[in-house]
């Protein structure tokens, strides 16, 4: 049992498809936490969220949500574009926020949210939740301790498919302006979990592309234009010394699947599948020291799981639910957060150095 009084949350975008998926069972089985209210954007479809879930609050205001004394943190799990005007309501009522990542469309919005934040003197998260992953917090202490030495190089592919063909309700993503893509989103999520276990990108060549600039919509029967990116290729230098190269994209069919490779003068550390979201029982360490024949399985610690065994196998909750008992802690005790608004415009600022080196061709230094 949780030794802290459970976070009072109020759920925003509880008729959406991630929220419901990832948050949902979160909020209603691990101990941190409290599911005490639901917010969407209509009165019918916020009572029938509230009877889906079993609570009593159900609001289809954001002013008359913020003013619930009892509400003490709100999370924001809708699309994107919709996330400054949510975020920025539910700082102002003094709430503490967990918003989804993207933090914001674009830099400028992430920077407002946090001076927000700043200024209300609440608590932050941002959902890139690779950073409460046991596998990623493991790879992390192995290099802090010294597994591979002093690290020389650092490798990432991941490779995705099925980007020729979407349903209508989601090609939303097809406008790059609205800050949901391969770049921000799948990229974002493991570009960040490379920085969190081997160091911050410190400068950065880059090539951002659209490789499929039109997208069929299978029950329109329609083709969309497309100026998202599917594929993002960077090499570059760690603050570490260490040299980088990363190769990301969505292909139409049969994508490899993700590894993740660290080579230094004392050993070789990696992680090999689980790069998607709700993958954590896919993720597998392997590591070999100078000495060893071949590499061996490095099996996670179980100092490093938090949440219920439950959620462990339930997909995208493992690492979400090992977010929120990190917030709620965070909230109760004044414990650091890893994760928070500040971390995310970091994370908005070093994807615009990698644009920019895409769009000039020149190498760019990143400036967090």
């Amino acid at each position: 049992m949780s030794k802290i009084d459970p976070l009072r949350v109020a759920f925003i975008g509880a008729g959406g498809r991630w929220g419901p998926n990832a948050h949902g069972p979160v909020l209603q089985k691990v101990p941190e936490v409290n599911l005490y209210a639901v917010c969407t954007a209509h009165a019918d479809t916020a009572q029938a969220a509230a009877d889906k879930y079993g609570v009593k609050k159900a609001y289809s205001d954001l002013k008359t949500m913020g003013a619930d004394a009892q509400v003490e943190a709100a999370l924001v799990a809708v699309r994107v574009p919709a996330h400054y005007k949510i975020t920025m309501a539910a700082l102002e009522a003094g709430k503490h926020v967990y918003c989804e990542w993207p933090l914001g469309a674009n830099t400028k919005e992430a920077e407002e949210m946090a001076a927000m934040a700043r200024q209300k003197k609440v608590r932050t998260m941002v959902g890139l939740q690779r950073r409460a992953s046991p596998a990623y917090q493991y790879m992390r202490e192995l290099i802090q301790q010294g597994y591979v030495g002093k690290m020389l190089s650092v490798n990432m592919t991941h490779m995705g498919s099925g980007v020729l063909t979407r349903t209508s309700d989601r090609t939303w993503q097809k406008d790059v302006t609205l800050g949901a893509n391969t770049l921000t989103i799948t990229f974002g999520h493991s570009m960040d979990a490379l920085c969190m276990v081997a160091g911050e990108l410190a400068e950065v060549s880059a090539v951002v592309s659209t490789q499929v600039p039109q997208w069929f919509e299978t029950d329109t029967k329609k083709s969309v234009d497309v100026t998202s990116p599917d594929n993002i290729m960077l090499t570059g230098r760690l603050d570490t010394g260490a040299v980088v190269s990363v190769n990301l994209g969505v292909h139409p069919y049969h994508g490899s699947g993700y590894r993740f490779e660290i080579y230094g003068t004392e050993g070789s550390l990696m992680m090999i599948g689980g790069g998607e979201a709700g993958q954590e029982l896919k993720r597998k360490i392997m590591g070999g020291k100078k000495d060893d024949k071949a590499l061996q399985e490095l099996p996670v610690p179980e100092r490093f799981k938090t949440v219920p065994e439950e959620i462990r196998n339930g997909g995208p909750s493992y690492d979400v639910g090992q977010m929120w008992v990190q917030f709620a802690e965070a909230i109760r005790t004044g414990a650091p957060v890893e994760a928070d608004f500040e971390h995310a415009v970091r994370r908005h600022r070093m994807l615009d150095a990698i644009r920019r080196a895409s769009e000039t061709g020149q190498r760019q230094k990143v400036e967090l």
